[in-house]
């Protein structure tokens, strides 16, 4: 896994200036720590209790740095130092935020003609993260969406896809440009963002076809072929999988693609809508070096490719095919896909919604359940052995249901079939009930299948009225609630994080990120969020009201928890990757994150760093 700095970030707080940083996955448990402000320690004994510092003396104009104490010890090696510097010892100097969130500037598109010789406009729509440049820290990749783009269901051209790198200080790295052959839409341009090839940098994987051109100006396939049809759908040409550098945007490699298009009626219909249905992910298939998972199609025919990127080729590991004698696996995929270690033997598999691909590309189990718009898998409850998947039905003979992540057994669920439920969402809020709470709903509506703990108890006869994300904000070990407040008159939504106040069994506002914008319409995506700085608590990414900036928010909240950053837990990290996804879905851990929680298991990896070679 990624060999990381300390991911020190210090923000203005009411006492002070609260300094967050990470304790690696190699770290021992018992590393101490202390905090440097201005070249002067500030701290009387090493911090042992926390990986956070709240300085009171700390002003706007600070600077601040850590140093591991016991640094001889096994575990200390990480990107301590500056530039390619390995060897433990005083991190990297940081300048506190100005607010508790910091502007990264961008390189915004100019507004183009559009097919019909309409102004289309671009905005800042997913993100991913990684480390680009090879020295420790995480960059940022960006897909900008034009305002032309399509759902799957609908007809018309649409205008280009770009993708950009950038540093977290807003360095424009690279841009991609995926060309006229490549329709814009959520389901057409999702991107996996990984060292897929462990040399300590990561790349960039994503569908490509004729005319896409890579960051340093090269053109892929044929420059002048235009393969839409009429309608703007692209059913015919060639389909690419590519690799590019993540610190220059060059094409790697480049193969034809697989899972292939074949026959768009096997999809599920003709006109095009379930054959472009993209799902990439990484996945520790051997459990040691992380592959590519390609998905596409799940409303009937449903096809998953594995493939690794080693030594500067691509080429395929294995691919599923429901076609072939897998027949019980169609229709069982959702609109996004989650990797974890389902059956416990230390490589990852593929949860395709309401079915399961093996690490060898055999199919574990199918439930039967159908497709469905949200997935979640964890350890949501802490007191029975493995993880659990909740997600909801569109149709079939549930609306949401909780199984046994490694063998499909169903543990609980709610509601009739083909009722479409489309939202659900599980998450630790109540401290007066063992592990997860869960509550799904329709879109747009209120009530749905009300709220129940991970036993299958009934705790409210409506569904919390927040489903869409959640974030580990405060200092508690209970997960806030990430969403939007959704103006369908204006189009847009402005982000919220909330709190569930078990006394008073309501969620109070912690938080409006005004000056904001939500992505994918109702959905109310940010941009990313996941643990990215600081401690084990997590950041969102939000685009801001022009697109001409991104703004980065981390908490304010002091904790006494102290945990691994959940960068080294490999479940996790793989999730920050897929999060873009289609519908996007918040990461979760491979262990019980929450009220009572047992103390994690140290993570069991090797980090690769860019100096190794």
């Amino acid at each position: 896994m990624e060999a990381l700095d300390r991911g020190l970030v210090a923000v203005p707080v009411e006492d002070g200036v609260l300094v967050r940083w990470r304790l690696l996955g190699t770290d021992p448990a018992d590393r101490g720590f202390h905090v440097f402000r201005d070249g002067e320690r500030v701290n009387d004994k090493p911090i042992t209790e926390s990986t956070n510092f709240l300085d009171p003396e700390g002003t706007r104009e600070s600077t601040y740095a850590v140093r591991p104490v016991g640094v001889g010890q096994a575990g200390g090696g990480n990107h301590d130092g500056n530039g390619s510097d390995r060897k433990p010892g005083l991190s990297k100097s940081v300048e506190v935020w100005d607010e508790q969130y910091t502007e990264i500037p961008l390189n915004k598109p100019e507004p183009i003609e559009g097919e019909d010789g309409e102004t289309v406009t671009y905005h800042a729509n997913d993100a991913s993260v990684g480390d680009l440049t090879g020295d420790g820290t995480l960059d940022i990749v960006l897909k900008w969406t034009p305002s032309d783009a399509k759902n799957n269901a609908f007809e018309g051209h649409t205008s280009d896809v770009l993708i950009d790198g950038y540093t977290m200080e807003g360095e424009h790295l690279w841009r991609l440009n995926l060309g006229q052959n490549i329709r814009a839409g959520a389901a057409y341009t999702s991107f996996a963002v990984y060292d897929f090839d462990g040399d300590g940098t990561a790349e960039v994987a994503m569908r490509t076809s004729d005319g896409a051109t890579d960051g340093i100006g090269t053109v892929i396939g044929d420059p002048d072929a235009d393969h839409a049809n009429d309608e703007g759908r692209i059913l015919e040409g060639p389909e690419y999988l590519t690799v590019f550098d993540g610190e220059t945007g060059e094409a790697l490699a480049t193969e034809d693609f697989e899972p292939a298009r074949g026959d768009a009626c096997d999809w599920g219909d003709c006109y095009g809508h379930r054959v472009d249905h993209f799902l990439p992910a990484p996945a520790y298939l051997d459990g040691e070096r992380p592959s590519l998972v390609m998905g596409r199609g799940y409303y009937e025919k449903t096809m998953l490719a594995a493939w690794d990127f080693r030594d500067g080729e691509l080429e395929t590991r294995w691919i599923f095919d429901s076609t072939d004698g897998n027949e019980e696996y169609e229709s069982q995929g959702n609109h996004q896909l989650s990797i974890a270690d389902v059956d416990g033997d230390g490589k990852d598999e593929i949860v395709y919604g309401a079915m399961v691909v093996d690490h060898d590309g055999t199919g574990l189990y199918s439930t039967g359940w159908g497709h469905g718009d949200a997935l979640h898998v964890s350890d949501f409850v802490p007191n029975r052995e493995g993880l659990e998947v909740f997600q909801p039905h569109e149709y079939g003979s549930y609306g949401a249901t909780l199984r046994d992540a490694g063998t499909g057994e169903l543990l609980w669920s709610e509601g009739e079939g083909d009722a479409d439920i489309g939202r659900a969402m599980i998450a630790d809020i109540d401290p007066d009930y063992e592990g997860a709470e869960l509550w799904a709903v329709k879109p747009l509506t209120t009530g749905g299948l009300g709220t129940w703990t991970a036993h299958g108890e009934q705790i409210r006869e409506n569904a919390i009225e927040s489903v869409n994300s959640a974030l580990w904000w405060t200092g508690d070990l209970h997960r806030e609630l990430l969403d939007h407040d959704w103006d369908s008159e204006e189009n847009y939504g402005v982000g919220r994080l909330t709190k569930w106040n078990p006394e008073t069994q309501e969620l109070e506002l912690l938080k409006s990120f005004e000056g904001t914008r939500s992505n994918n319409w109702t959905k109310g995506n940010p941009c990313f969020s996941g643990d990215i700085l600081g401690d084990w608590r997590e950041e969102v990414i939000w685009r801001t009201e022009d697109s001409e900036a991104l703004r980065l928010y981390a908490t304010p909240h002091e904790t006494d928890h102290r945990l691994y950053t959940l960068l080294h837990d490999p479940q996790y990290r793989v999730a920050l990757s897929w999060q873009n996804v289609i519908y996007n879905q918040p990461p979760w851990p491979s262990y019980f994150l929450g009220h009572g929680m047992d103390d994690p298991p140290k993570p069991d990896i090797e980090l690769v760093s860019a100096d190794d070679g």
